[in-house]
């Protein structure tokens, strides 16, 4: 097909069908075919339930599974979609970038290899604005600047490129888009850059927060490092 959607969702019963409809309502405009893949990351609350709206609709999948925390969610996302279609978009399942934007990064495909959103407008707290800089800073020194905002939660890839890279990926990366977007950006693709406007999320909180953060800060960092060794980049230029 030609588009894979990946959404990783985590306690979200408040705004999941408000949000996943969205998506849905918005793609099906594009006449494209298209599947969104919701993968349920073991939820504790009623997102399983609320779900099961859409268990009659072809173009959106619900994957339930155990809770392995967002970034493995992402990657075992990624691998399946890479399979099913010829373009993956990431987004998040917190309402806080809206469908509305995606119009113009699938306009913009045929002149790239991937499309990176940019998250205009964003308010964080003085700890994650310190983390999402620093994550800027380690991946433009290790990989380049191709890619301004390393870890969005909006992107648009080639479905070979994309396999490429997440094949090499142990199951456990836990921010395996900064890893993702250091690869694309030292492989010398085409990447574009586009902003979109970031809201504050409405309900739900964020999984991580205090020390937990910073712990997993630290963790990223280290296998963001060794990924720039160990993620193998040969032939990338010839899918």
């Amino acid at each position: 097909m030609d588009l894979a959607v990946v959404m990783p969702v985590y306690n979200e019963q408040d705004c999941i069908v408000d949000v996943v409809g969205a998506w849905r309502a918005m793609l099906g405009r594009l006449d494209i075919d298209f599947c969104v893949l919701v993968l349920n990351d073991g939820s504790r609350d009623a997102t399983g339930d609320r779900l099961t709206a859409f268990a009659a609709d072809p173009c959106i999948r619900v994957i339930d599974k155990e809770n392995t925390g967002h970034g493995p969610t992402i990657l075992q996302g990624y691998r399946l979609a890479a399979e099913m279609a010829d373009w993956v978009f990431q987004c998040d399942s917190d309402g806080e970038m809206q469908p509305d934007s995606f119009g113009e990064f699938w306009a913009e495909r045929e002149s790239c290899d991937a499309v990176f959103g940019i998250r205009a407008g964003r308010a964080q707290d003085l700890g994650r604005r310190l983390i999402s800089t620093a994550s800027r800073a380690v991946v433009r020194i290790l990989f380049g600047k191709a890619v301004l905002d390393v870890n969005v939660p909006y992107r648009l890839m080639r479905s070979p490129l994309l396999a490429h890279i997440v094949t090499q990926l142990p199951q456990d990366t836990f921010a395996p888009n900064v890893i993702i977007a250091g690869a694309l950006a030292r492989s010398g693709r085409r990447i574009r850059n586009l902003p979109v406007p970031h809201e504050v999320r409405r309900t739900g909180t964020a999984s991580l927060g205090g020390w937990r953060l910073w712990r997993s800060a630290v963790r990223a960092f280290w296998q963001v490092l060794r990924s720039r060794a160990t993620v193998d980049l040969a032939g990338i230029a010839d899918r």
